[in-house]
């Protein structure tokens, strides 16, 4: 952290050149003060008079002109150049006022007075156009004038409840080197492209890619109040100030209320918008690339708030926040975020449907959701099994890949038993699952008490005749298989010796065989 003592009363702007190697600084005190943030490097210039807008030349570390812009109570807009003899300081424009904000892009400068904003080329030595101030817009003194530049010809103006951009055309003629200059002509080569009003009042104003970022200051029910005095108000009844995107058509994007502290004693003039240029060639698809993000800076008598514009996570979590799980799922998915989000939001879009007792929906959800995590399998499947449920999901359980306890399939097996409507999928899952993933003997233990009562079904039957080969019973297993009269049951018989068995079923063999 770098320190300056630079100044002897309150500091009222600051500029950096593009490269940020240079601050400038203006003043109550009535100097200008500019220091290298890498060398010992500083100047200061007086001017006797409060100053309160500054702005270097972009290139100041580049040239040895080392030009800036200041202006203040004065009324003189003072452009300084170093000469072979020294800094020289000319005067650009004065008698309308005192210079309340001044903004430097490439050789464009604009500066705002009581009149209006107007703006200037340095490369041509000519004044470009004045835009007047809006009307009923309240003094400077109470509610300053916001300027900046959105790019190298879009200016846009801020000035009490009115929002104007301002393209300033230009024209390219070749030198004689082959590069090309641009050349500005008259007033009539800048359009109003944009004008809107804002329910309001305006306390900043930044560009947000092809968007605007307004810190807006919401007045009271009276507004003439809101500009009676120059103080905080003690009454304490102001809003919180809120950051809103806009489109240029004063479209709302997106609002934030600020956690500011003593907000219900500020008015619109306590608060200023600052924000970290940047070149805005990265962003594309809503997104900025990692790192490439503005930043933006809200200042207060009392805090100073950071804020920058959500990435992808933040984008899913709002999602998530706001109750739309598809769509955050859908972008995890398109691969925005890190890879473990998915398991997050895996987990919160089937608490969503469990809420909602859409249970077959979230179970066809989970080999997507859940993927080759057996802990996730696990829990979700005795969470099912919680909620006597577990009978939907059986059909998506993996049974490799992964592999679950042998637990959670005996526990499957037997919500299917205890069912009679899915004593059919108990019988599929069984001739289905591998005999070597659970002990046939639990799944046994819940059936046998069903045998001779109603619930016993074929389906069952037939099932617990598997279960019992599955666990070396082949006796038992050919009883069942005698009672449902299978036509394989001669081969059963071979295969696992059991002609001793017969003798007690002749009869029904004789049955089988007429």
């Amino acid at each position: 952290v770098k320190e300056f003592a630079a100044h002897s009363a309150a500091v009222n702007d600051l500029s950096f050149d593009i490269e940020g190697e240079y601050i400038g600084s203006c003043s109550d005190d009535g100097s200008v003060v500019l220091n290298s943030l890498f060398t010992d490097e500083k100047l200061k210039f007086e001017y006797h008079r409060p100053m309160k807008a500054i702005a270097l030349d972009p290139d100041y570390a580049r040239k040895t002109s080392r030009r800036f812009v200041t202006g203040g109570l004065a009324g003189h807009l003072y452009f300084n150049t170093k000469k072979w003899l020294g800094y020289k300081d000319q005067v650009l424009h004065s008698g309308e006022g005192p210079i309340h904000a001044v903004k430097w892009r490439t050789s464009l400068i604009a500066w705002a007075n009581d009149a209006g904003v107007k703006v200037y080329d340095a490369a041509n030595d000519q004044r470009i156009t004045f835009i007047e101030r809006p009307r009923g817009t309240p003094h400077p003194e109470i509610l300053l004038p916001h300027l900046v530049w959105q790019d190298d010809t879009l200016l846009v103006i801020g000035w009490g409840t009115s929002v104007k951009i301002a393209a300033i055309r230009t024209n390219l003629n070749k030198g004689t080197n082959g590069t090309y200059k641009r050349v500005t002509s008259n007033m009539n080569q800048v359009d109003i492209v944009a004008s809107f009003q804002t329910s309001y009042y305006i306390s900043g104003i930044a560009p947000f890619a092809d968007a605007l970022v307004v810190l807006a200051y919401i007045p009271s029910e009276d507004g003439e109040k809101e500009f009676s005095s120059a103080m905080p108000s003690r009454q304490g009844n102001a809003q919180r100030p809120e950051v809103r995107i806009v489109s240029w058509s004063n479209d709302e994007l997106a609002t934030d209320a600020l956690p500011v502290h003593g907000f219900e004693h500020y008015k619109a003039k306590d608060y200023s918008l600052a924000h970290a240029p940047f070149s805005g060639s990265s962003y594309a698809g809503g997104q900025w690339a990692a790192g490439d993000e503005p930043i933006y800076y809200i200042v207060s008598p009392k805090d100073v708030v950071i804020a920058k514009p959500r990435d992808a996570e933040d984008h899913i979590s709002w999602l998530l926040q706001h109750g739309w799980h598809e769509k955050a799922l859908a972008a995890v998915e398109a691969g925005q975020g890190r890879s473990e989000l998915l398991d997050e939001v895996g987990s919160r879009y089937l608490d969503h449907l469990i809420v909602e007792r859409k249970y077959a929906e979230a179970a066809s959800l989970c080999p997507k959701l859940l993927r080759g995590s057996a802990t996730a399998w696990e829990r979700w499947v005795f969470h099912f099994a919680h909620l006597r449920q577990l009978p939907v999901l059986v059909p998506y359980m993996p049974t490799e890949n992964p592999r679950l306890r042998d637990t959670a399939y005996e526990v499957a097996l037997v919500a299917l038993a205890t069912n009679p409507s899915f004593h059919k999928d108990l019988l599929s899952t069984v001739k289905s699952w591998p005999r070597v993933i659970y002990s046939a003997l639990p799944v046994i233990s819940a059936i046998e008490p069903q045998l001779n009562t109603s619930s016993m079904t074929d389906a069952l039957k037939e099932a617990l005749a598997e279960l019992y080969v599955i666990n070396g019973q082949y006796e038992k297993a050919f009883s069942l298989y005698a009672d449902l009269m299978k036509p394989d049951i001669f081969d059963f018989i071979e295969k696992h010796n059991l002609h001793d068995s017969i003798r007690e079923k002749v009869l029904l063999w004789n049955t089988l065989l007429s």
